[in-house]
Order: C-alpha cells, then sequence, then structure tokens
C-alpha cells in the first residue's frame, strides 16, 4: 500500500507543528497539506485527495463537526481537540478515533493504525475496477479502455485523456475521474496531471516520458512519486 496522504486542520501552529512531526516518523503516512480553517480545507480537496484529516473541532470562523456534517465524502477523520465532551457527537459522524489535545505519540499512532487497517479492509472489499469507462465527450459518449490510458490531464471543468492514438476530451473533473480509477494504476504526478504508471518509459529531472509524449512531475508531487519507482527499482 502506498503512504497513505494526510491533512492537518487546526488553527494553532503548534498543534500543526506537533501533527506534522507525527507524520514524518510514520513510515506509512506522508504530510500533503495544512491549514488554518475549514474553509482553506474544502478549496484543497476540490482538487486534491488526501487519506486522513487530522481535524481540530473549535476555530475561528469554522467547526470541524459542523463541516463534517455538510461534507459528502472526503478522507478518513481523526478529530483532535482539548474537549472531551465531543467524542460522541464526532463519532456519530463516522470518525475513525478521537484524539485529546496534548497528544501522546503512542495515542497517534494507535489512532492511524486503525485509519489504515480501515482502509485496507475497505479496497480488500471493493468490488472489481471495470475493464473501461464510458465518458461524455463533444456530442457522444464514448468508451474508453483503461488499458489504453497513458495520462490524463486537467483543463479547468473537463479533462483530456491521452492514448496512445487519440486524445479525448471528457467533461470531467481531474479529482472525478481519478475516484474512478484504480489507485493502484493511475498515479497524480501533478496538480494537472494523472499518469498510468505502468505506461512511463523514463523519468528524467522533473519530467516523465511516455510513447513520446512528456509530463510534468511537481515538487508537491515528487517525493510520492519517486518512492513508487523506488519499490521497483533494481538494487546491485
Amino acid at each position: 500500500m502506498n503512504k497513505m496522504r494526510c491533512i492537518i486542520v487546526d488553527d494553532e501552529p503548534v498543534a500543526r507543528k506537533i501533527l506534522e512531526e507525527f507524520i514524518r516518523q510514520t513510515g506509512f503516512l506522508e504530510c500533503v497539506g495544512q491549514f488554518e480553517n475549514t474553509i482553506k480545507t474544502g478549496d484543497f480537496l476540490k482538487d486534491n485527495t488526501a487519506d486522513i484529516m487530522f481535524l481540530d473541532i473549535e476555530m475561528p470562523r469554522s467547526n470541524g463537526l459542523q463541516y463534517l456534517k455538510k461534507a459528502v465524502a472526503g478522507p478518513l477523520v481523526i478529530l483532535t481537540t482539548a474537549y472531551p465532551e465531543y467524542a460522541l457527537e464526532g463519532y456519530e459522524l463516522d470518525i475513525i478515533d478521537y484524539l485529546l489535545k496534548p497528544i501522546a505519540f503512542k495515542r497517534f499512532l494507535k489512532a492511524v493504525e486503525k485509519a489504515r487497517e480501515y482502509a485496507r479492509l475497505k479496497a480488500a472489499n471493493a468490488p472489481s475496477s471495470p475493464a473501461y469507462l464510458f465518458v461524455r465527450s463533444e456530442k457522444r459518449i464514448e468508451k474508453v479502455e483503461l488499458q489504453d490510458i497513458l495520462y490524463i490531464e486537467s483543463a479547468g471543468n473537463y479533462v483530456f485523456i491521452y492514448t496512445g492514438t487519440k486524445k479525448i476530451m471528457a467533461y470531467l473533473t481531474l479529482k472525478g475521474i481519478e475516484s474512478q480509477l484504480p489507485p493502484a494504476d493511475f498515479v497524480k504526478v501533478h496538480q494537472s496531471f494523472l499518469v498510468c504508471f505502468s505506461k512511463i518509459d523514463a523519468i528524467e529531472g522533473n519530467t516523465i516520458k511516455m510513447k513520446g509524449k512528456t509530463v510534468p512531475i511537481s515538487r508537491n508531487y515528487r517525493d510520492a512519486v519517486m518512492e513508487l519507482v523506488s519499490q521497483r527499482l533494481l538494487k546491485r
């Protein structure tokens, strides 16, 4: 399983710093964002994905529990707060765990292990991915074989799907199509690009080469991409 992408939502800089350090010390986690309120969090999640959200409850201009009540879907949630009276309400909103401040590293590990096990069970019980998708393109609905996709590029409210022989414009967001693709096969390498990992021919600097095409790797995603490469890199 790849590293779990974490975001921290807390108005206290010290609290964010502690969680960031805990994440850094945990091999299967990576921090991909820190936010001082749920407004900025919502903006981030419109175009990005996360597996775990560490969410404070009492914050200026926003409330963690109110945010969860409105959220349709999103990361697994671990609440972080100094107020134990919110625990019951939090579990009614299907949170994974509840961490009381000041948070001990041992208790933090227990919570994230619970999140990792939940994600594993969910993946194991998920229906197998289809070999193709139908997308609305121009004035017709077009069938796209997943094995033919090289990469997908975001273009505002639609995406371009590149195969070895054609480019398809589909009326989808990058986040929307990413949620319907097998995560083991398709990897986000840039804010605007998803690539089929098995179709990568070479990586040169901050670019990926695929069948004569070039796709950029952004600084925010480079470590995750190279971690996947290192798992398949032949050792001396």
